[in-house]
């Protein structure tokens, strides 16, 4: 039974500044980019590598990431509606029903792993002439941080979201539950975000709140999991001579971030994908699995790879 100890989640899309509204997803995307460029400058300037390399390896990330996201998410969860839509992959618009635009949606942390792994290849070979265990195992201290904030942007966006429960973890995600039109359609309000706050606080639509279960904050189950895989990775690079090792960290690194991931896709509704059939594991599990495995090879041969000071 779902009771009044649930916190009701109903949070604006962003911050309205007038002639532009700075949404929360693309706010933490920012943060988490601008946090991992200073945390990387920390780590270059400790290993004597130059500024120019770090901008260029921030822009590398970044296009790595979103580019590698939004195909992870075309081809691992939603292939059966993009093979149709082919445009879609690249335009922010949608053809049908109607003609709109409608953003980017979906973005798949898999793809985006894939794709940065690729791009450090050739930074490695051509920009930084290290081996690419070297940038990986630094790289991973960014990226740690950078997930959980990716995370608390899908929080603010009611998206990521877990199974019912009547656990006191439970939140009443209502833009989950009701649809922006769905909202309006119910309260008779037009304005959306009014709506929206009419079913949250609104004794009147009181029926349309008791309808909203709760639900595992899945996000921020994650977003806890990547802060302490972010603190364990800083900590071997800084206070222990695990850089020394390639692989080290980069292993650990995969282990506890994917691990998490695992964990958590237990209580976490289906994103979609090829679960169906392949059965068992969710679509998020099966790709985890290959990151964890070789976690644990890099981690064991690590011993072997001593890195040149």
């Amino acid at each position: 039974m779902i009771t009044s100890m649930h916190m009701i989640w109903n949070p604006s899309e962003g911050i309205d500044l007038g002639f532009f509204k700075l949404r929360y997803y693309s706010l933490m995307f920012v943060v988490a980019f601008g946090l991992g460029w200073y945390l990387m400058k920390k780590v270059y300037d400790r290993e004597g590598e130059t500024t120019d390399n770090l901008d260029k390896l921030f822009i590398y990330t970044v296009f790595a990431t979103l580019i590698g996201a939004r195909l992870g998410h075309v081809f691992f969860y939603d292939w059966d509606y993009y093979k149709n839509h082919l445009a879609e992959i690249i335009l922010p618009i949608r053809f049908s029903p109607k003609f709109e635009i409608v953003g980017f949606s979906g973005l798949a942390s898999h793809g985006a792993a894939i794709a940065i792994i690729l791009v450090m290849i050739y930074y490695s070979r051509n920009v930084i002439k290290k081996p690419i265990l070297w940038i990986l195992d630094r790289i991973t201290i960014p990226i740690a941080i950078g997930g959980m904030f990716v995370r608390f942007g899908n929080f603010f966006n009611s998206e990521i979201i877990g199974y019912e429960t009547s656990s006191s973890f439970g939140i009443k995600f209502i833009r989950d539950k009701f649809s922006a039109q769905d909202a309006i359609n119910a309260t008779g309000i037009q304005d959306v975000n009014k709506a929206y706050e009419a079913i949250a606080t609104n004794p009147q639509f009181a029926p349309l709140l008791e309808a909203v279960v709760a639900k595992h904050p899945t996000q921020l189950y994650e977003a806890f999991g990547y802060f302490i895989t972010f603190l364990i990775v800083l900590y071997l690079y800084w206070k222990t001579d695990a850089r020394l090792y390639l692989g080290r960290i980069f292993g650990v690194f995969l282990i506890l971030l994917w691990g998490v991931r695992f964990i958590v896709e237990y209580v976490k509704e289906s994103q979609g994908g090829f679960e169906e059939t392949l059965g068992f594991f969710s679509t998020g599990q099966w790709l985890s699995i290959p990151f964890i495995i070789l976690g644990i090879y890099l981690l064991i041969t690590s011993k072997q790879k001593k890195a040149s000071q």
